[in-house]
């Protein structure tokens, strides 16, 4: 690893502490950022993932993805640990910390808008941003790909139901432009382009030569995306610093058990590193900007709801990479 690539923690920590700069004292700037999106995605930050993500997938090999159903173990913890555990361990440590535990310090309902805003964010696994965590733990490409694609399937029939199931709420309506538009930036097109690529290039050596020159902006990609989603909630986090330390307690929590949850069951179940690291991220992380699209649709902008899951969007990418980190030292203890 480069000196750059090593002190990656680092380096996200400064772009953290330069987004909120940046949004405090050159607002216009990342209000023109802001207005940038089409169907609650932001075209820059799209711009950044798709940069992230392209790399990753010159190295998807289409001849191999219709073997990778002969390890189905990991798809089996992927869509388990999303689909029948996340949404409601989510649900269960909102109501615990914001009816219980902080009962004292938050009303009533901004308590409700939270818990809300929690559960949406649990419903919706991420699609993009796997790719990144997968690229950093040395994941298998293909399969990597496998779990993303399958999971967005389960996505466009469980969300709206698990979401109604939680909330009480009948009339979800699920932005499927957000959804659709999310697939095809970060899956289907970088996908097509990873394998127009690999033509191109036709050898291995190749390959992994191009990928090795592509990392650097891959990782520059992922700096300015936490600069500008820091940038966008630089006004809200100074305003309320208390609400949005407490909205990310049962977010950690979340975060880190589900990863354990998944980590281990990978481990037990003999799964190869290159597999069970990428299954364990991909229940771990959030599709924040469907999360985000449903908390405005239902509660409006300014609710707790929106807020609980932007904090989300704040919590992940520390979070993610400690957890890649701790992936990459626990390499050995897999076969």
């Amino acid at each position: 690893m480069s000196a750059f690539e090593r002190y990656l923690t680092l380096w996200v920590a400064l772009a953290m502490i330069a987004g909120i700069a940046l949004g405090n004292t050159i607002p216009g700037l990342v209000n023109a950022v802001a207005a940038a999106e089409v169907a609650r995605v932001n075209l820059v930050v799209a711009v950044l993932i798709w940069a992230m993500v392209y790399p990753m997938m010159v190295g998807v090999d289409p001849s191999s993805l219709r073997d990778v159903l002969r390890q189905p173990r990991g798809l089996g913890i992927t869509l388990a640990v999303n689909w029948l555990i996340k949404p409601f361990t989510m649900a269960a440590l909102a109501v615990l910390f914001f009816e219980g535990i902080f009962a004292d310090l938050i009303a009533p309902a901004d308590a409700q808008q939270y818990i809300a805003g929690l559960i949406l964010l649990g419903a919706a696994p991420c699609t993009a941003m796997v790719f990144v965590w997968s690229q950093l733990t040395r994941g298998d490409e293909s399969y990597t790909l496998l779990q993303v694609s399958v999971n967005d399937v389960v996505m466009v029939f469980a969300f709206a139901p698990i979401v109604a199931f939680l909330l009480g709420v009948t009339d979800i309506t699920v932005p499927w432009e957000t959804l659709l538009l999310s697939v095809l930036l970060f899956v289907a097109l970088p996908l097509a382009a990873g394998i127009w690529t690999r033509r191109r290039l036709e050898s291995e050596a190749r390959i992994a030569a191009f990928q090795a020159r592509l990392k650097p902006w891959s990782v520059i990609g992922l700096i300015a995306t936490v600069v500008i989603l820091f940038g966008l909630q630089g006004q809200v986090i100074l305003d309320r610093p208390m609400v949005i330390g407490l909205i990310a307690v049962p977010i950690l929590v979340q975060s880190y058990g589900i990863f354990v949850l998944a980590y281990a069951a990978a481990w037990m179940l003999k799964v190869p590193h290159r597999i069970a690291a990428p299954c364990a991220l991909i229940g771990t992380s959030n599709f924040f900007e469907l999360a985000v699209a449903v908390a405005i649709s239902l509660f409006g902008l300014n609710s707790g709801a929106a807020l609980a899951t932007v904090v989300g969007v704040l919590v992940e990418v520390p979070v993610m990479l400690s957890l890649v980190a701790f992936a990459n030292r626990t390499r050995a203890r897999f076969a």
